[in-house]
């Protein structure tokens, strides 16, 4: 084409566009390009022929050689096949050779191991794995394929090398998350939104000495971990706040969500344990958000919560889910009850639920409900517990389960 591209010189295309019109004009070349180019690999494919499909056969292995950006799915969730053709173009321009990242799927309904290992709890889920990284990073934007596209130009580090006129060297990426040091004017602006860690303390007081070097550490491990900040706030200059959230005695750590106080930890003070403590929290508050996004007519399984769950268990059968999201027990058992859900959607007899134990608006209604342990499992009828199942938690079994308790001719 020379000099010019579909009859407009190339310079003066390049010369007048905006960096909103140049994003859109590389993304069109990359596909071009990736139309052009073969891809050139012995790997599973899906039906598409571009997205890699993996198992827990060879997932780790692949994940270990090359950064990958995952899509966790199931074939019956709507956003999922919506999304799918976005995802194939996505892999037609990077599942090519050479290429520094490919573009994978992994069906959580056969693969719910897998599944359960990467704490997915809702579909799709789209991660980001770099080379040697087992954990990921969630990809939480606009699923279109200009969003998608410049999300892997970011981890990639090509963001705006396109427009880079100088021959300055990269920065360093800088740390999301190092330790605020909270005053009675910044406290509330600050934790006014978002997911946040927060050490209530006195200088004189001896374990917080103690904890100090650990709470760095633990700002230092989460230094890359969007969405979670990690503060302090010295209680013998700012009594107010402390007041304010009722602290009695030093250290304390809570946990805040937008600017309510969500659970206060008690736990070991080891960097290990503190740190499982905001990735739990971190996982409930994903899934609930993920949860409230989800649409209703695409989920087989109802989220309940305090204050629909009378009205959502008052007629026909219930089976109930009381779970948390960090139990290792819960993550195995989801993708089950989500096709347990899946065998009675449109019926009018039964309905497949779950609800968030760790979520503090629903803690009053588990310990109401008499939940002890996780996961527990109750049948309702006509809004009535009848039966706690303590059986096999394989899909036959709590499928047959529903059905013994199904309403006879009679009572319908």
């Amino acid at each position: 084409m020379g000099d010019y591209l579909w009859g407009v010189e190339h310079s003066t295309l390049i010369s007048s566009c905006s960096p909103k019109a140049m994003s859109s004009f590389r993304l069109t070349l990359r596909i071009i390009a990736a139309a052009l180019i073969p891809t050139l690999t012995c790997l599973a494919h899906d039906d598409s022929g571009n997205t890699l499909q993996y198992s827990m056969k060879n997932f780790n292995e692949e994940v270990s050689k090359k950064h990958h950006f995952v899509m966790f799915f199931a074939p019956w969730c709507g956003h999922c096949k919506r999304l799918s053709p976005t995802w194939d173009d996505l892999a037609k321009i990077y599942n090519i050779e050479n290429s520094e990242v490919s573009i994978a799927k992994v069906d959580c309904t056969s693969e719910t191991e897998l599944c359960a290992e990467h704490d997915i709890t809702g579909y799709p889920t789209l991660k980001f794995f770099k080379v040697g990284d087992n954990e990921g990073v969630k990809f939480r934007g606009a699923r279109d394929l200009e969003s998608l596209s410049n999300f892997l130009d970011d981890k990639l580090g090509k963001k705006g090398k396109d427009e880079e006129t100088t021959t300055k060297a990269p920065e360093a990426p800088k740390p999301v998350t190092t330790i605020v040091e909270l005053t009675e004017e910044t406290f509330g602006p600050h934790v006014k939104k978002g997911l946040h860690f927060v050490k209530f303390y006195a200088p004189w007081c001896t374990h917080c000495q103690r904890l100090a070097p650990t709470w760095e550490k633990l700002a230092e491990s989460l230094s890359y971990e969007e969405g979670v900040s990690i503060s302090k706030i010295d209680c013998t200059v700012h009594r107010s706040i402390c007041q304010d959230y009722e602290v009695k005695g030093y250290p304390t750590l809570l946990w805040i969500e937008d600017g309510k106080k969500v659970e206060k930890y008690s736990g070991s003070r080891t960097h290990e344990d503190l740190k499982d403590f905001v990735s739990r929290m971190m996982g409930s508050a994903s899934a609930a958000k993920e949860e409230e996004a989800e649409e209703v007519a695409d989920d087989p399984v109802i989220t309940l919560n305090a204050g629909n769950f009378e009205n959502g268990i008052s007629k026909g059968i219930c089976f109930a889910k009381f779970f948390a999201p960090w139990c290792g027990h819960c993550k195995r058992l989801a993708p089950t009850w989500e096709e347990l859900g899946k065998k009675f959607v449109g019926s009018n007899l039964v309905k497949v639920v779950r609800i968030d134990c760790t979520l503090d608006e629903n803690k009053s209604l588990c310990s109401k409900e008499g939940v002890d342990g996780y996961p527990t499992l109750f049948l309702y009828h006509d809004g009535e517990k009848i039966s706690e199942y303590n059986g096999s938690r394989s899909l036959e079994d709590l499928y047959e389960f529903v059905v013994k308790h199904y309403p006879t001719h009679d009572e319908l």
